[in-house]
């Protein structure tokens, strides 16, 4: 019994270390959603602006989704995930001087995106051949839970450095760059999986031929959907519910909320026969609710209508 604890000591290291370097690029892609607040002070931001610098983040994902299996593919696991690791932390330095210049927002939320779509896809196939072909359900849970849970803590922890700690436009961004050094330094553990290169086309979703057709005319719009969920939930709700003005912490709370509600409906969306139809229902109502909050100017009414919002992206 020894020996084999023995022997499986060391794998289990190595999952653990690809899992923590993934949270810590997936904890970087929301530490900006809070601070919107203070960019929308700075720079006289509209709400549409801000909303579309939300939303390139969804452009650079979709095009590096489409480029990153074919290229892990040819070039190996490794010689993907520890690159976009680092440009994830070079980018969190670009947001730093970003808080005055529109360009730099646009620019870091979309490289923000592109990073996510790389580390992502690439790190969760990493991670399902170091566990082997026995715990493939062990591995995408890992995947899933650290994702998600870098998702969830970013903004909580964004608002309340902003909020309370010094440089709110700085700070936040330094301690993920920290996290992301230790993360990144844990690769070194890893092996590469991808031994036999694998030439491919580049520009390759992976989808068989009879399935491209409803994947662009119904996956791709309703995903694009389904981002907007939680994205009104924590940039556009607070950004338009300011009686006294949403607080920056709060505003990451709401954020928090609703990717941490995200998380933990996922595994039900997910196996329930009717999710996609759930979820559409929550998103309905969850926008009702958040209208409301808009009409009334209620900050309160934003925490029901984040916990709904959340939700329905994991369902639908």
């Amino acid at each position: 019994m020894r020996v084999v604890t023995a022997r499986r000591d060391p794998a289990r290291r190595r999952l653990d270390a690809l899992t923590f370097a993934l949270f810590s690029v997936a904890l970087g892609t929301n530490v900006p959603t809070p601070l919107l607040l203070i960019y929308q002070d700075t720079l006289a931001l509209s709400e549409a602006e801000l909303t579309a610098i939300f939303g390139c983040y969804a452009v650079g994902l979709i095009l590096a989704l489409s480029v990153s299996g074919a290229a892990s593919d040819r070039f190996g696991r490794r010689a993907l995930v520890l690159p976009f690791g680092i440009v994830a932390g070079l980018v969190s330095l670009l947001f730093i001087p970003a808080a005055e210049s529109l360009p730099l927002l646009y620019a870091g939320r979309l490289l923000q995106g592109a990073v996510s779509g790389v580390v992502f896809s690439v790190a969760n196939a990493w991670l399902q051949e170091l566990a082997g072909p026995d715990r493939q359900q062990s591995a995408a849970t890992r995947g899933a839970v650290s994702t998600s849970l870098g998702f969830a803590i970013a903004p909580a922890m964004s608002g309340v450095l902003a909020q309370y700690g010094p440089a709110p436009t700085a700070l936040p961004y330094l301690v993920h760059v920290a996290v992301l050094v230790v993360g990144l330094a844990a690769l070194v553990l890893v092996p590469e999986t991808v031994h036999e290169r694998r030439p491919a086309r580049l520009m390759h979703l992976g989808l068989p031929p009879e399935a491209r057709r409803p994947f662009r005319a119904l996956l791709a719009p309703t995903a694009v959907g389904v981002f907007a969920f939680p994205a009104v939930a924590a940039t556009l709700l607070p950004l338009l519910v300011v009686p006294d003005g949403v607080g920056v912490a709060y505003a990451g709370l709401l954020g928090g909320l609703a990717l941490g509600a995200s998380a933990v409906a996922a595994r039900v969306g997910r196996s329930a026969d009717r999710g996609a139809p759930l979820g559409m229902a929550l998103g309905a109502v969850g926008y009702a609710v958040g209208v409301l909050a808009v009409v009334l100017q209620s900050e309160p009414l934003l925490l029901p209508a984040a916990a709904l919002l959340g939700p329905a992206a994991a369902c639908a």
